[in-house]
């Protein structure tokens, strides 16, 4: 019998943590699993990296593995030593979340005399391997307006699926998903089980990432939008109250009196909102100078220099 060294099989350290195993397990096994692989090894190395997985990722295993496995090598024969598994407990309150199907003679050798809990349930001896599919992730653009209300949608995303001969196509689909309100860019909705077909097990998830379209008005931050609004300098001036656009429509915006260009003004509450977490919106003033294009207007200009000494750049 030769020996197996499962963490060359994972590609992994000896002292990985569990998460890293995780990791290596979920990287190799979407690289050679018969569903996407055609390699015609591909099934058997998809099978010798799920028994890896079952030994290294449950911590009663590992620990009885690596008592006798750091003097041998892969390839070398071996005998496991009597009473190699002393002290340790292989029950089926572990879980194994590759599950598993015609482990290799060294690995009935070591655990084969032992009930494990697979996802297909108890068994004794003969397991069937099941794997998760694997997660989809993809990019949707929405209007603010989307966000702002929350909204529904068909979206069509071409995916690619196995057909029954085993030939791999690309088909479009269309899915309903539901905009929660107040989403912003960058986070994820979640779409259970409508990413790729596992192997005898669930399917994995599609995770669509939200992008925002450009908007004629506004611009995001965040949860908070900016709007730049052009005034007059009377209105800058005097003060004035203004109809403003907003996600929700046109409200009032108070003007304070000698207001100058840059001010920023806030609408509380007129951004991105969620259930738990609320955003503004803020209008920067731009005060516009009408030209002078008559000789009334030059002179009204010629007057407000004699009336106000102003400087702006003092």
């Amino acid at each position: 019998m030769k020996f197996k060294d499962y963490y060359e099989i994972l590609g992994c350290k000896k002292d990985a943590g569990q998460d890293d195993i995780k990791r290596a397990y979920r990287r190799l096994a979407r690289k050679f699993h018969p569903d996407v692989n055609r390699d015609p090894s591909a099934e058997e190395r998809f099978k010798e990296i799920g028994e890896a997985y079952e030994v290294l990722h449950d911590p009663e295993k590992r620990k009885a593995y690596d008592r006798f496995g750091s003097n041998w090598k892969a390839g070398q024969d071996f005998e496991p030593p009597p009473g190699w598994d002393t002290g340790f407990d292989f029950g089926g309150s572990r879980q194994s979340s590759a599950g598993t199907s015609d482990f290799s003679d060294f690995f009935e050798t070591l655990f084969g005399g032992h009930t494990f809990q697979t996802d297909a349930g108890p068994h004794f001896g003969q397991r069937t391997f099941t794997a998760k599919g694997q997660d989809i992730r993809a990019k949707i653009v929405i209007n603010l307006e989307d966000s702002a209300a929350g909204s529904s949608r068909t979206i069509t995303l071409n995916r690619t699926v196995p057909e029954p001969g085993g030939r791999i196509v690309t088909r479009p689909t269309s899915l309903q998903v539901t905009l929660p309100k107040g989403i912003i860019e960058g986070q994820q909705i979640r779409l259970e089980g409508q990413g790729s077909p596992g192997h005898q097990g669930p399917n994995g998830d599609l995770f669509l990432e939200i992008l925002f379209a450009p908007h004629p008005l506004f611009t995001v931050r965040k949860r908070d939008i900016l709007l730049t609004l052009p005034v007059s300098p009377w209105e800058a001036a005097l003060g004035a109250t203004i109809k403003v656009p907003t996600l929700g429509g046109l409200v009032d915006l108070k003007i304070p009196p000698n207001s100058q260009n840059g001010r920023r003004l806030r609408l509380k509450g007129r951004g991105l909102s969620s259930k738990s977490q609320s955003g503004d919106q803020y209008i920067t003033l731009t005060v516009m100078t009408p030209p002078a294009k008559t000789q009334a207007q030059r002179e009204f200009y010629e007057q407000m220099s004699r009336i106000f000494p102003f400087n702006p750049r003092k």
